[in-house]
């Protein structure tokens, strides 16, 4: 690690500049720590059902019996395709301490989308909801399956209240269509079957792959991270080390929107926040805010993480605004950009500041974060992590100066060890230095903070000048009738691109006219949109993220 890291001199106190990588040879010896140290606290809380640390320890142990003994061993991949529910954990930590290699997987997947990934990766078992089995059964022959673990929405709720819920959503909201899976075990008969075998707890290596996490593929096809047990134990401990002079073990209450599935509630929340003692309650459904809202109304909330579309939906709901937030005290967004109205909005409504995160799945994923004190600078992501290189590179790759504007590149433990059977790939993306090319353009200021400018794929070229979206986005999502927005390219006879904005309403009053002259006290002219489309809403991936690759191939189809 290098000394030239000037952020260093900005970090508040407590924070330390490295961390020890050595501390916990693999992600399983660090859990068994946690289930040890918190026994009797509140781990993980679904739908009114909570779980103790030890009751976690003891049904994953049980879990991972069972799949040894139906002959999966060290190495086999298994898939994880279910929302945010308690059988989440268990399943992840049993399939871990059997030395399992688990592949999360998006349960609103296609079944072409599923055939790529499993296919691509090679899973032998699959944990999966039902409601999504019927996509399952259209491709499960072409894949290695032969262990299906079906599981419910109800099925770890209590007898009772389990009950009612399958019962609405087989029969009420009819949300599981119908499937002949054949030879497939529920979740609860599979921890009943594990009671009768002993775990073999695997010994493991820091460098041994136990998670495949698959990139978005809104990029192209979809390819697997490889991360291994130093890589995700790396990042756990960075941010323990960034959050900790924040925080009070045992005793914070985090609520968790995001599905664990995705690589930033799969390590910040289920890992990092669980390590510390952490209640983490589980919303099972992001897009329904009334769970998140009751969610706050049941537990003192003390920390939250999301992306800035579900922070702009709640400061917009009036009964979220009516909400107590007097233990709220940390507000972590990620996963996109957090808007600047969104933020100090967010700020003015809970009190709770908002600090970004960066990262990408192929750092495991978080980077860089602005202190959550919020005595960070809004509009950048913050600084590196303890143990983290950061550095702005030009286009051919050499490190250039402060302000100047260029690709972000990560260096440090938490960088994967590569793509999944694409070493092609791995090489356009590591260089021989182990310096990770996010794509993402960006500056670094003095002080050492990281700002994004964009994707390299989303800039627009407009007359030669480049237009970030971002920035367009910040000024029309400052609009007071403005709800939602995002900025795209469109070719254009004279200058090759003008910039055109999709935008949902907060006030039907809007006129295109109005954002018009508002866009012209801000923006400078390139940067001006020129064509403005009102929308009921806009396409996002299943987290949350604005597609403004869909909104580009809708508008090439019209």
């Amino acid at each position: 690690m290098t000394d030239n890291r000037p952020w260093l001199a900005h970090y508040p106190n407590g924070i330390p500049a490295n961390i020890d990588v050595d501390a916990y040879a693999t992600l399983a010896d660090l859990l068994e720590e946690t289930f040890n140290k918190y026994p009797n606290k509140p781990a993980f809380a679904c739908m009114g059902k909570t779980l103790t640390f030890r009751q976690i320890d003891k049904l994953s142990a049980q879990f991972g019996a069972y799949l040894q003994s139906r002959g999966l061993e060290v190495g086999d991949k298994i898939a994880l395709m279910m929302p945010n529910l308690l059988q989440y954990p268990i399943a992840l930590f049993g399939a871990l301490r059997a030395g399992l290699v688990v592949v999360n997987t998006n349960p609103l997947y296609t079944p072409r989308e599923m055939h790529h990934q499993f296919t691509d990766s090679g899973v032998k078992a699959i944990v999966i909801a039902e409601n999504f089995a019927a996509n399952l059964e259209k491709i499960i022959g072409d894949t290695k399956i032969k262990t299906v673990i079906l599981t419910s929405i109800g099925e770890l709720l209590g007898t009772f209240k389990g009950t009612l819920v399958n019962f609405a959503v087989r029969n009420i909201k009819r949300m599981v269509p119908k499937h002949q899976l054949q030879n497939t075990v529920n979740f609860k008969e599979a921890l009943s079957q594990g009671k009768k075998f002993q775990l073999r707890r695997h010994q493991g290596t820091p460098d041994e792959v136990i998670l495949l996490q698959y990139t978005g593929g809104t990029t192209g096809l979809s390819k697997g991270a490889m991360l291994t047990n130093q890589n995700l134990v790396a990042n756990m401990q960075q941010i323990r080390a960034a959050m900790l002079p924040f925080l009070e073990v045992e005793k914070e209450i985090a609520i968790s929107p995001l599905p664990m599935y995705h690589i930033f509630a799969f390590t910040v929340n289920c890992l990092a926040l669980m390590s510390i003692g952490t209640l983490t309650v589980l919303i099972v459904n992001p897009r329904d805010l009334s769970t998140i809202i009751k969610a706050f109304k049941d537990y003192p909330i003390t920390l939250m993480t999301g992306v800035n579309t579900l922070f702009n939906g709640l400061v917009n709901n009036e009964a979220f605004k009516a909400l107590d937030f007097s233990k709220l005290r940390v507000t972590v967004g990620g996963g996109m950009a957090v808007q600047r109205a969104v933020a100090e909005k967010w700020q003015q409504v809970t009190g709770s500041p908002l600090a970004e995160g960066y990262g990408m799945t192929e750092s495991s994923p978080v980077a860089s974060v602005n202190p959550i004190d919020g005595s960070g600078k809004i509009g950048t992501i913050g600084l590196p992590l303890p143990s983290t290189e950061m550095r702005i590179v030009d286009d051919g790759g050499a490190a250039i100066g402060v302000g100047e504007i260029g690709e972000i590149q990560i260096r440090g433990p938490q960088v994967m060890k590569g793509y999944f059977n694409r070493p092609e790939e791995t090489a356009k993306t590591i260089t021989t230095e182990g310096w990770l090319c996010t794509g993402d353009i960006g500056k670094m200021h003095e002080d050492g903070y990281f700002q994004i400018v964009d994707r390299k794929k989303d800039m627009i070229l407009v007359s030669g000048f480049n237009v970030y979206p971002n920035e367009v986005e910040d000024v029309v999502a400052a609009h007071p009738k403005v709800l939602e927005v995002a900025a795209i390219g469109i070719p254009d006879e004279k200058s090759g691109e003008v910039v055109k904005i999709c935008v949902v309403k907060k006030d039907d009053s809007l006129t295109a006219e109005e954002l018009k002259a508002f866009c012209q006290e801000n923006l400078t002219g390139y940067k001006r949109p020129r064509q403005i489309e009102f929308r009921e809403d806009l396409p996002k991936t299943n987290v949350g993220k604005i597609l403004r690759r869909a909104l580009r191939e809708e508008h090439a189809g019209k």
